[in-house]
């Protein structure tokens, strides 16, 4: 079994303020000093044995691309050359996230400027919680981009799947912007709430252990092409995709998705609904590149690795219970922490089942069946065939 260092166990004993520094991780330590050699023996010239960048010269004459060319990492096939497609299910996915565009103006936010100006409104643990989901969110979106653009996108060589990269990129961009115009509509203080991830170990504890992942793959020495190279490769979209993606967000959202059902704040939650349903497909894509590269790369997926990745989960699933102590203490808005412990389970064995690994929590139900209507849970991969005339105008939804 690989020797990854856990990176939570400082972050869970950090004092109450977290003083600003550069996240540091020896959580590559093995593979780095393991693959160093390899990546130091490969020649200086344009074929390094490992996959295009698609900013190679250009080869006049060269033979046209064939679908058996193309591969999910580690092509040598020409990039910039989106056709012909291999991976469908990669295109289709852009054309739908592109049909259901959205920005945030779109969603009219006076009643939540009216309800946040309400003394009698909300509570005050309420608020609180508002304020701490909008300042995990608000920083969390910008790291998602900056793993796509800095670190996912160069190792991913096929260009159908960096098509949809970009589009999620542009997706997240969004996203952050709604964070904003939340904040700004309901008059809080900015610098307070997009700074809270350096502030608040409940909000900056997620954000730390995900920091490590990016860093491994934007670390401008590594590259793909050998064994324990492309397993690390895997590893950081588990660690990305199925945890951060998949499974850090769902408290939040089911917090603020549950204000709306009670009529309160329904301009935020209408925002945090519309980037539920993005989140969903960017997790989904990115747990089809997990398994596209599975099942090409069969020698990858053995079993200390998968006991790896199943103990990698668990310790996002821990984190994310965890989130849920701290941002509800107490019940509240008919829901508590015990709840979302079982929700987290829940949906955890989900993410487990998708890539191929057993569940880890038998027994766990969903306790807040509503938010299966809010995401069609049930139905993940299938979300944009069947509603995608509910979203792509960006008009209003109903609680």
């Amino acid at each position: 079994m690989y020797n990854w260092d856990d990176p939570i166990n400082d972050a869970l004993s950090k004092p109450d303020i977290v003083p600003e520094k550069k996240v540091s991780s020896e959580l590559n330590k093995n593979f780095t000093d393991s693959a160093s050699a390899d990546i130091q023996d490969f020649p200086a010239s344009e074929d390094r044995g490992v996959g295009s960048t698609g900013m190679e010269d250009i080869e006049q004459g060269a033979a046209r691309i064939q679908v058996d060319d193309k591969a999910i990492i580690n092509c040598r096939a020409d990039l910039n050359q989106l056709v012909p497609f291999k991976y469908e299910w990669a295109w289709q996915k852009y054309l739908d996230g592109s049909a259901n565009h959205w920005m945030p103006e779109e969603i009219p936010m006076h009643d939540d400027i009216k309800c946040w100006n309400d003394p009698s409104a909300l509570r005050p643990e309420e608020r609180e919680m508002v304020e701490r989901n909008l300042g995990f969110f608000s920083t969390a979106d910008s790291l998602v981009a900056n793993n796509l653009v800095l670190a996912v996108y160069k190792h991913i060589t096929n260009p159908e799947c960096r098509q949809y990269l970009l589009r999620q990129a542009f997706e997240e961009a969004i996203h952050t912007h709604a964070y904003q115009y939340c904040v700004q509509s309901l008059g809080l203080d900015e610098a307070r709430i997009f700074n809270m991830y350096r502030e608040l170990p409940a909000v900056a504890t997620k954000a730390e252990w995900a920091l490590p992942f990016t860093q491994s793959l934007g670390d401008p020495t590594f590259q793909t092409g050998t064994h324990k190279d492309n397993q690390r490769l895997l590893r950081d979209l588990i660690a990305f995709y199925v945890v951060f993606e998949g499974i850090f967000f769902y408290v939040g959202f089911t917090q603020i998705l549950s204000l709306g059902r009670r009529n309160l704040l329904t301009g935020v939650s209408q925002q945090f609904q519309y980037i539920l349903r993005d989140e969903s497909m960017h997790m989904n894509f990115g747990m089809d590149v997990i398994n596209q590269i599975k099942n090409e790369n069969p020698d990858l997926w053995t079993e200390s690795f998968q006991q790896d990745m199943i103990d990698l989960i668990k310790t996002g699933v821990e984190l994310e219970i965890q989130y849920g102590r701290d941002t509800m203490p107490k019940p509240m808005l008919g829901m508590d922490a015990n709840q979302f412990e079982e929700y987290i389970k829940f949906i955890a064995n989900r993410r487990f089942q998708r890539i191929g690994l057993p569940h880890q929590y038998p027994g766990a139900t969903n306790p807040f069946e509503w938010m299966s209507e809010m995401m069609d849970l049930n139905k993940e991969k299938n979300f944009f065939e069947t509603r995608v005339t509910e979203y792509k105008t960006g008009g209003q939804l109903k609680f």
